[in-house]
């Protein structure tokens, strides 16, 4: 259910946000499923008006204007710049990440994979990374559709020079992570249905600032998170660069959504914030549930829910499931979303144990960090 279509004076339930009474109800998490997986093509109705300005004063909002100029000197070549040469042996790699990070860290005696072999073992792993890889070219692309939207629909001059140039850049990693998945790993997954979901919210909302909200600040928020935890957990040379190369862009990327929105959310109302508090939480929770890889056990023939609830044990599962929120949930205390009405969206932070990240410093401050350094750019 979307928020863009039912708004009451009442606070919704849980329920009516995101279908179900209890966020951790895994039953109901896996009942959510992708009905048009083998489409080629799917349509979401754009409710939003094209918003032509014909004021052209460049700089008025300096903070973005200092993103557009770093941003066209900031570009670099999907094709050229990364070492396309690199051989991938999956199964290698599979088995060296593992390595390299513990390993199988849980206790399968009396569960249906205690009789697993090692080639079933390493089959997951391989499954694994190319369902991962595959959500990440599905968000790459929504997010491409709606960074195209913001220029059509921002009112700001230095907003849409700024956002023109992520449109590229969103191309380009499209580009980068298609030609990964299909020359170096082996095989494709169709969007899960939580992300598709979510998508398409962004997509159909017809205000401008849902559009940065969704995309600029929780699925790119939550897409550098991830970025940089698996950045350090692989030991594959061809994905640690690409993924450096993309976290460069992506926290520029999100810095643009919180000084945007920094602004114009001051002049809001307490009802119109409430309104971005929900849509954030509702965010929050869809991309929280995408990250189970139900499609992975799937196609493993084993069920789905026993082997969620082994994997979601592990430590090393709980800790990057945690750690997706670490942008996010301080760039939502920067846009003061955290504490007006009442604490509200504070709450559901806490309810799904992720407001540890609160005081981590926010990607408007921060977003030059990642910037690339001369020891990551190719030189050959």
């Amino acid at each position: 259910m979307s928020i863009a279509d039912e708004r009451t004076d009442l606070p919704p339930t849980t329920e009516q946000m995101i279908g179900r009474a209890d966020v951790n109800d895994l039953e109901a998490i896996l009942a959510v499923t992708n009905t048009d997986r083998d489409a080629v093509i799917s349509t979401v109705v754009d409710n939003s008006d094209a918003i032509f300005t014909w004021d052209y004063e460049k700089g008025a909002r300096p903070s973005l204007e200092k993103l557009y100029e770093k941003a066209k000197h900031s570009m670099w070549d999907g094709e050229k710049d990364l070492p396309w040469d690199t051989e991938v042996d999956q199964e290698q790699v599979v088995l060296a990440n593992a390595d390299m990070n513990g390993g199988m860290e849980f206790d399968v005696s009396g569960t249906p994979f205690e009789k697993w072999s090692d080639a079933e073992w390493l089959q997951v792993g391989i499954e694994s990374q190319n369902w991962t890889l595959s959500q990440f070219l599905h968000g790459e692309q929504g997010a491409l559709i709606c960074t195209a939207k913001i220029v059509e629909t921002v009112p700001w001059i230095d907003a849409k020079y700024y956002a023109s140039t992520q449109v590229m850049d969103e191309a380009r990693h499209v580009e980068v992570f298609a030609k990964y998945l299909d020359t170096k790993l082996s095989g494709h997954y169709p969007v899960n249905a939580h992300l598709k979901m979510l998508l398409d919210d962004i997509v159909g909302d017809s205000r401008w600032d849902m559009t940065y909200l969704g995309m600029q600040i929780m699925v790119e928020g939550l897409a550098l998170a991830a970025f940089g935890f698996i950045h350090q957990l692989t030991t594959e040379p061809l994905l640690k660069q690409l993924l450096r190369y993309v976290m460069s862009d992506e926290a520029r990327h999100v810095a643009f959504g919180v000084l945007s929105l920094q602004e114009y959310y001051e002049g809001l109302s307490d009802a119109e914030i409430f309104e971005r508090q929900q849509f954030a939480f509702e965010a929050a929770v869809r991309m929280r549930d995408r990250f189970l890889q139900q499609e992975v056990w799937e196609r493993m023939g084993v069920p789905v829910k026993d082997a969620i609830e082994l994997v979601m044990r592990t430590p090393t599962r709980q800790m990057f499931q945690m750690m997706l929120f670490s942008k996010i949930v301080p760039n939502c205390k920067k846009l003061g979303l955290l504490d007006r009405n009442d604490k509200w969206l504070r709450h559901r932070f806490e309810e799904i144990g992720v407001i540890q990240f609160e005081d981590w410093a926010d990607t408007s401050s921060e977003f030059e960090n990642f910037a690339l350094l001369e020891n990551d750019v190719r030189t050959a």
